[in-house]
């Protein structure tokens, strides 16, 4: 686990419009910045970064955060691969995990050398090889997208690599997967006389190869095998030579191949990207999505890619969130991506990926198609197998329209499908909302805090409304304060401790507000004082209210020494 310490530190050294103007082109709007949301289509800017207070905020669709949250959803980054990679930017070193063996951080940092090393090696074989460019020329590849794809050629020889690397026995190349150990210790190249296809993580670093073979050897493809810096359920081919594309198109193509990614590129469509010779995992679908709205499956339509898409379908349920969509291409049987765009051209095969069939409808039409609905037992067949598919899926509404449509085929009602199907109400958390209580003293109190964190020392907790959404979040938010202790951490620090929790939206929301209409530095602090004394008058009257309601029924006499003591205060205090 990365201390805060050290995210709090990373946060003080990036400047957070310095890492989107990098992205987006930023122009300065007042105190802030501003530029077209880079999240969602827009004409008219409403993406608002501020310097200030260090983070980014679109008022069209709510997208918020700190340079971190920025390359998680712009990059489709975890966690901790942003935080390493603004680390890396302002030269910091990520703290190991206690229980991270000390050595990995180094051995990672030395494959990735050795890798880059290998692939800039295999590309200027390419310039000397004929057969290996004129396999390209005769696929149609120019060299333009050879170029942005950084294909090379390894060498038909037992120990080519040698000439990369001075030491050809170091381990790092085994364990990189370039070199292999045979049973009587030699070693000899895994990749030989075959067009390489450099492998890139989301940073464009080079973590594995896909080597296509000249002539008729076996097998056709060899990938990479897996290793420390790649595990290829978790990685796509194309991914950061599509990132513009995608952003642009709002839509990933997936595709089997290599060569069906770069011929797709070479045609003008930049938003494909390929599996790694596995199927498509629940990751890759969770990878995608978080740069895209709409995945579209383009698979052969042999029966080897119908079986491939039905377990891309079944991988994508678990992953599929709620306005977002998944959609099937097949191709004719003699066609892949790379021969039909080549035969057909751009315009015919993007008029087909407009036309995808949409996930639910390729869902039920694959389960009919090995059930007899003419039979009573096929229709219950249907329901029986379409169960275990609609229990794994995560969007309410799409399953309710599949719901509707299986009580339509089989001849059950809905309510006997839902049944059947043991179909709880899928479990969601429900936003915080703003309430309507006390709007005009909680929600100015909260913007106070958020603009100057100092003041939640001076915030009475106890006198907060305890059944307010705004209430928990404002306790919630000088709790953490006052717990970080001094200095006070930064507002995007509080963010980042505060990321996933229940009071995230409400703060989203006033710090919004915040970022159109600041307090003016010279008037905060008479503003806290004057709303705390509001707050404090409030919770006295509340208090008082309680106390005439029990002297009203129980008469004085039933309150006790303190409730009176402070009953008869109050009543001496109005009279």
């Amino acid at each position: 686990m990365i201390p805060e310490s050290f995210i709090q530190e990373l946060l003080h050294r990036v400047d957070v419009v310095d890492l989107i103007d990098g992205y987006v082109p930023l122009k300065k709007a007042g105190a802030n910045f501003a530029a077209c949301c880079p999240f969602h289509n827009e004409k008219s800017p409403s993406f608002t970064v501020s310097p200030t207070k260090q983070f980014y905020h679109c008022f069209g669709c709510g997208a918020h955060g700190t340079a971190i949250g920025f390359l998680m959803e712009y990059s489709g980054l975890g966690f901790i691969d942003a935080i390493k990679e603004l680390a890396h930017r302002v030269g910091l070193q990520v703290p190991e995990d206690e229980g991270r063996r000390a050595h990995d951080g180094p051995k990672i940092t030395a494959l990735t050398e050795i890798m880059a090393r290998a692939a800039k090696y295999y590309y200027e074989q390419l310039k000397q090889s004929g057969k290996a460019i004129d396999y390209l020329k005769g696929r149609g590849v120019s060299g333009e997208i050879a170029l942005k794809f950084a294909i090379g050629y390894a060498p038909d020889g037992w120990q080519s690599l040698g000439a990369a690397f001075e030491d050809y026995t170091i381990g790092e190349l085994q364990v990189a997967g370039l070199v292999i150990k045979n049973e009587q210790g030699r070693l000899y190249d895994r990749f030989r006389d075959r067009v390489m296809f450099p492998i890139m993580n989301q940073k464009g670093e080079v973590i594995a190869f896909g080597g296509r073979v000249l002539g008729e050897g076996e097998p056709k493809y060899l990938n990479s095998p897996e290793t420390p810096l790649f595990e290829k359920g978790r990685e796509v081919f194309g991914l950061p030579q599509a990132r513009a594309a995608l952003r642009d198109k709002d839509m990933a193509i997936v595709v089997e191949g290599y060569m069906d990614v770069v011929a797709l590129a070479q045609h003008g469509i930049g938003n494909a990207v390929a599996t790694l010779g596995t199927a498509t995992t629940a990751t890759h679908v969770q990878k995608l999505l978080r740069q895209v709205d709409q995945i579209v499956y383009c698979f052969d339509g042999d029966a080897a890619g119908r079986k491939a898409a039905w377990r891309a379908l079944e991988n994508s349920l678990e992953a599929l969130p709620e306005q977002k969509s998944i959609g099937f291409v097949f191709l004719p049987e003699a066609d892949d991506p790379d021969s039909f765009v080549r035969r057909q051209g751009t315009e015919a095969f993007e008029r087909m990926i407009a036309q995808a069939t949409p996930l639910s409808e390729f869902l039920l039409r694959e389960l009919s198609a090995h059930c007899d609905l003419s039979s009573a037992e096929g229709r219950a067949r249907l329901v029986a197998e379409a169960k275990p598919l609609l229990a794994r899926l995560q969007t309410p509404l799409l399953r309710l329209q599949l719901v509707k449509r299986l009580a339509e085929a089989s001849g059950f009602s809905q309510p006997e499908v839902e049944r059947l199907c043991d179909l709880r109400p899928i479990a969601r958390s429900a936003p915080a909302r703003v309430p309507r209580q006390a709007p005009s003293l909680l929600r100015p109190l909260l913007r106070l805090v958020l603009q100057k964190p100092e003041l939640a020392g001076g915030l009475p907790l106890d006198a907060l409304p305890g059944n307010s959404a705004e209430a928990r979040a404002l306790r919630h938010w000088c709790e953490t304060i006052l717990a970080a202790g001094d200095p006070t951490p930064s507002y995007a620090t509080l963010l980042e401790r505060l990321r996933g929790s229940d009071h995230e939206p409400v703060l989203r929301e006033a710090a919004a507000e915040l970022m159109q209409q600041p307090f003016a530095e010279e008037d905060i602090d008479v503003e806290f004082e004057g709303a705390v004394k509001r707050l404090l008058e409030g919770e006295n009257k509340r208090a008082f209210a309680v106390l005439q309601e029990k002297a009203s029924r129980l008469g004085v006499a039933g309150l006790s020494s303190e409730e009176k003591q402070h009953y008869l205060q109050a009543l001496s205090t109005r009279g």
